[in-house]
């Protein structure tokens, strides 16, 4: 079985951060590895609180699973302040980590800031230039492009400009766009349009995190980049549609709804 290691945040809820990612690690098969950047206390309202994890904790529980554990393929989520960032890459370049998803996630749903304003330059210094894809949204390719995006063709403006500082390939995603839920993916080269009818739920918490752990479990099982993101866009669609009406706010999407599909589970 293919093994594949989470660095993100802890949901209280369940629907994102290190949560999310489990789940849909075990939705795709592969088994799911966890190190914790911080803990927050968030439900489908809002993110009330959070606390960072000291950075040698950090660093300590990335090396108990390198030095013991083969890693297929890691993604990164919430890394809130600079010092985490900071010890999360250089113990990555350390151990030669490869098929490194990293999920730049600057903001909960609600408006709460989940990286500092000072640690965004330590994040594009850091953590871009090891990934082999990273995943902004259209808010949070904005702030690491510095450019407007209102459409499409700036979509893939700001994926040329991300991809000049480091990472192989970048994957704007589109969700933020009024029209149809286009992502642009692009490999340094090509260009490549990804697109999805518009679900019309509220129901969307976690999607970036089940997103970008989906294309890290693809990676994992082999899959090139360009089928891993095509694979886990066709997921993440399937798992919006099914998605929670939990709670008083946004609910999460569903994990498993073709597993338990498939295996006669009733979900009501």
């Amino acid at each position: 079985m293919k093994k594949v290691l989470t660095i993100a945040g802890s949901d209280t809820c369940g629907g994102a951060g290190i949560q999310a990612d489990l789940k849909t690690f075990s939705a795709h098969g592969v088994y799911g590895m966890s190190v914790i950047t911080a803990v927050t206390a968030q439900n489908t309202q809002g993110v009330f609180a959070v606390q960072d994890i000291l950075p040698e904790i950090i660093g300590q529980q990335i090396d108990a699973i390198f030095e013991d554990i083969q890693v297929d393929a890691l993604k990164i989520g919430m890394v809130s302040v600079i010092d985490t960032i900071k010890i999360i890459g250089s113990k990555l370049k350390f151990y030669g980590a490869t098929n490194i998803v990293l999920d730049p996630v600057m903001i909960s749903k609600s408006g709460f800031p989940l990286l500092q304003p000072d640690a965004r330059e330590a994040l594009i210094e850091h953590l871009l230039p090891l990934a082999t894809i990273v995943t902004p949204n259209i808010p949070e390719a904005e702030v690491i492009s510095g450019e407007r995006i209102t459409k499409i063709e700036e979509m893939k403006e700001a994926a040329r400009m991300i991809a000049s500082l480091g990472p192989t390939y970048v994957l704007v995603k589109g969700g933020h766009l009024e029209e149809e839920a286009t992502d642009i993916l692009f490999d340094g080269k090509l260009f490549y349009e990804l697109k999805a009818p518009r679900l019309y739920t509220k129901n969307t918490h976690g999607t970036g995190c089940t997103l970008s752990a989906a294309i890290a479990s693809n990676l994992a099982k082999g899959k090139d980049v360009a089928n891993a993101v095509k694979a886990s866009k066709k997921y993440i669609t399937t798992a919006i549609n099914h998605s929670f009406a939990i709670g008083k706010g946004v609910g999460p999407t569903h994990h498993f709804y073709e597993i338990y599909t498939k295996a006669g589970i009733i979900d009501e």
